[in-house]
């Protein structure tokens, strides 16, 4: 019945071209694959026959560092383009009063999530829908916001609102204070350089016991809390717990040059989405860094 609709050979699969348009974006299969919800081998087979139907290259390397040819390179700018469009004109025509946020777990469990009760009261009339963002994605396609961290070297994204800068300091449980010097060092595989980021922005000396290396900050958070050792940590997901005294920061906080922000997807924000971005900004107010 639809046969016809598209010219035969005009334009190749479009399974094909997600498959490599999310490869291409995300910089791997693997994570191209998470995002499309299907596995590592059904993309790698997709952007094969894409290569074949096109006659050319479109990534080339060795298997587990693959870079874009400059086919795959005008290709791929042209796909995301298209692709963040059609993703919002469907937003657009969607439930006016829905609004989906893609944040990174740690950011999620420590400070989104104890504050939604709050935009509950708000604004019953919106529904939030959370969903995990992928631990290198600024965007995830599909999500209307991001709220994850952002380097310093990541300010110029499009679309990215700062909530509040980032301040990041050493944090342990109060009885391990007595013997800080030789505690264990907690850190996560997402933020493998915290401690020497941390020694390099405050001046000061890690503990010298051993690594304890766990999977993710709010992960690293609990395991503080639990006097398994020291942690540097974003001020942002460690406050309530030093409000509540159970943890304490014996040098204070320094700036990384990072910060906390919403990044707004393509297109035009409707109104739902600027309530939840002015909510966003107005609980970082009281968020220091």
């Amino acid at each position: 019945m639809f046969e016809n609709l598209t010219p035969r050979g005009s334009l190749p699969s479009l399974t094909g071209l997600r498959a490599f348009e999310a490869m291409g974006r995300t910089g791997s299969a693997t994570r191209a694959a998470a995002e499309l919800h299907v596995t590592h081998s059904a993309v790698s087979r997709q952007v094969k026959a894409l290569e074949a139907a096109l006659g050319v290259r479109l990534f080339e390397g060795p298997k587990h560092r693959l870079t874009l040819t400059e086919p795959g390179r005008t290709l791929l700018a042209g796909l995301t383009e298209s692709f963040d469009g059609l993703a919002a004109a469907v937003r657009r025509v969607r439930e006016r009063d829905v609004v989906r946020l893609a944040v990174h777990p740690s950011l999620a469990v420590k400070w989104l999530v104890p504050r939604l009760a709050d935009f509950e009261a708000r604004h019953p009339e919106i529904s939030l829908h959370l969903s995990e963002l992928e631990l290198h994605a600024l965007r995830q396609r599909g999500a209307d916001l991001a709220l994850r961290y952002v380097d310093a070297d990541q300010l110029d994204e499009p679309g990215l609102e700062t909530l509040v800068e980032n301040g990041i300091g050493l944090v342990c449980a109060p009885p391990l204070l007595e013997a800080l010097e030789t505690a264990p060092r907690l850190t996560t595989r997402t933020r493998e350089h915290a401690w020497r980021d941390w020694e390099t922005a405050a001046g000061r000396i890690a503990p010298r016991g051993r690594n304890r290396t766990l999977a993710h900050l709010h992960i690293v958070v609990d395991a503080a809390v639990a006097g398994l050792g020291a942690a540097v940590l974003p001020r942002a997901i460690v406050e309530d717990e030093i409000a509540a005294g159970r943890l304490v920061a014996p040098f204070g906080f320094v700036a990384d040059g990072g910060v906390m922000a919403a990044i707004r997807g393509p297109g035009a924000a409707t109104r739902s989405e600027r309530i939840v971005m002015r909510w966003l900004k107005d609980q970082a107010r009281h968020t220091r860094a």
